[in-house]
């Protein structure tokens, strides 16, 4: 994960069109599991509150339909991978950029939660990369998995994005950007975690 300062510096430099190309390459190609989406989301929606805001980052009236677009599209993009290329996606070597443990890791997560993983995965760094990759190589109904992929476009994408930019106008946050990004993230995945917690216990009873 790269330091909050890199992804300011970023953002500085690159504005909105980088934000998005990193959203879009983190959603929907396999090289993207190590780019800092949730850091990166609630960074632009912070800096987007700030009255001069930045040179390339305009409002968070655009900021949050690019940025949403961006990873529906990316997903978009990775189902088509999946669909397209079949188990030969998930069937490479171990190497630099990919490792078989991470389509474990994400194999397991798709079967525990089904369609709702869609969903779920976007809050879960490395998963949110390769989850609809996985529904395309398991041929995931197109309309089922657009249905799903923008709802959780719309709620990651959006709702972190705003997050930052209503944080972002709170004195003490705005002094601590970096704790409450981290914060953020860890909320984030507690969705996940309460899921999880009652499939097991529903497994165990079972």
């Amino acid at each position: 994960m790269l330091a909050l300062i890199d992804i300011e510096k970023w953002l500085d430099q690159g504005g909105l069109a980088l934000a998005a190309l990193i959203i879009f390459a983190e959603t929907g190609l396999l090289i993207g599991f190590f780019l800092p989406g949730d850091s990166l989301l609630f960074i632009a929606g912070f800096l987007a509150s700030k009255p001069k805001g930045l040179p390339h980052l305009p409002s968070l009236g655009l900021v949050v339909p690019v940025l949403v677009v961006s990873a529906f599209v990316g997903n978009q993009v990775g189902y088509l991978i999946g669909n397209r290329l079949g188990p030969a996606v998930f069937d490479r070597p171990d190497s630099r950029l990919f490792n078989q443990r991470n389509v474990v890791r994400t194999q397991e997560f798709f079967e525990r939660h089904g369609t709702k993983a869609l969903v779920m995965a976007r809050f879960v760094p490395i998963v949110r990369t390769f989850v609809p990759v996985l529904a395309g190589v398991g041929k995931m109904k197109h309309r089922t998995f657009v249905t799903a992929n923008a709802i959780g476009a719309v709620a990651w994408a959006g709702g972190v994005t705003v997050l930052g930019y209503f944080l972002g106008q709170v004195e003490v946050i705005k002094n601590n950007i970096e704790l409450a990004a981290i914060a953020v993230v860890a909320i984030s995945l507690l969705p996940v975690a309460i899921e999880y917690r009652r499939h097991r216990r529903a497994s165990q009873q079972a």
